[in-house]
């Protein structure tokens, strides 16, 4: 039995306004007192109505939605999963997905929402790098949810992210829970809000635990396989050297693989984001994991419905033990 989904007829009638109004405060359109606003807006909670934005755009002359993804590298496996999902929710609205990446440059990121913005693309998903965003208010036209990380220098944005401190907590009171105690950290920018948060879940669990937060075990920067290869192998040569590694992001748990590839030390280790081929090593890679598909939809969902007040989305993740994560200190 197919359930028919509420309109705007039905929750002019719940709200007891006319369409027209309904029409004007769904569009954001001024003239319309605070409080039949917040009538409108509780009818459309209780009604679950959600308009289709690509026929609301087309019946008021414009073209079919377009949405701009703009992404630090998609040839990173995090951000073309990301992509993919994003284009199969978008397409359930019947909107199209354009995708830039910025390359870890700030100014080439600005470059590409302003050129995005300046050929009528004017709904934007964007994975922030650690630059200040407050330029983004010279743009009022222009409708932003952030995605995976919290922008700097807006205090008023929609944003989607993963639940990064229990990521970072789960993930190394894991390793804490097989006897580790001299536990490495390794990360990327830790000016982007996603990677402070998974640090902090990180020392939380060693305080905890009444482990030592050694500061010398952390490392910052690795942004690509080798640099985390080249890391590992140094903090491996120390004369106390860590147990266990613990990595923010796939390509620092790629470059720990690559880095134990030829030495005699098994260290233990847990990855944050899943990756292919992640359970066919032997022994399979210990990550923490999320439902990327339910990113990319909340996102969709806030873009295409906006709301006059801001709003965060909390994506929860689990830790998948592979055998990684379990081997004990030597």
């Amino acid at each position: 039995m197919t359930v028919r989904k509420p309109t705007m007829a039905d929750v002019a009638r719940h709200a007891g306004v006319s369409l027209k109004t309904v029409s004007r405060v769904v569009n954001q359109e001024p003239h319309v007192s605070a409080s039949v606003q917040q009538r409108v807006h509780a009818a459309i909670s209780a009604l679950g109505f959600r308009r289709n934005e690509a026929a609301s755009r087309l019946a008021r002359g414009a073209t079919m939605l377009t949405i701009g993804l703009i992404m630090e590298n998609i040839s990173n496996e995090f951000y073309s999963r990301l992509a993919a999902a994003v284009e199969a929710a978008a397409g359930e609205h019947e909107a199209l997905v354009v995708f830039g990446s910025y390359e870890e440059r700030p100014d080439r990121e600005r470059m590409l929402v302003e050129s995005m913005y300046g050929r009528g693309v004017d709904s934007l998903i964007i994975v922030p790098s650690a630059a200040d965003h407050g330029w983004l208010a010279e743009h009022p036209g222009l409708t932003t949810v952030f995605v995976d990380r919290v922008p700097a220098g807006l205090d008023r944005a929609d944003v989607v992210a993963l639940d990064d401190v229990r990521g970072g907590l789960v993930a190394t009171e894991h390793l804490l829970a097989r006897g580790h105690r001299r536990i490495a950290l390794l990360s990327d920018d830790d000016g982007l809000s996603s990677v402070h948060d998974r640090a902090d879940g990180y020392r939380a669990a060693l305080r905890a635990a009444g482990a030592a937060v050694d500061e010398s075990l952390v490392v910052r920067g690795v942004f690509d396989p080798w640099r985390a290869g080249h890391e590992v192998a140094r903090l491996l040569s120390r004369p106390d050297p860590p147990t266990a590694f613990f990595a923010t992001n796939n390509r620092a748990a790629i470059g720990i693989l690559q880095a134990l590839r030829e030495r005699p030390e098994r260290p233990a280790y847990v990855g944050f984001d899943d990756f292919a081929l992640a359970d066919v090593f032997n022994p399979g890679v210990t990550v923490v994991r999320y439902d990327v598909r339910r990113l990319a939809r909340s996102a969709v969902d806030l873009l295409l419905s906006p709301s006059p007040e801001p709003r965060r989305v909390r994506v929860p993740v689990e830790l998948v033990a592979r055998g990684s994560g379990e081997l004990p200190p030597p």
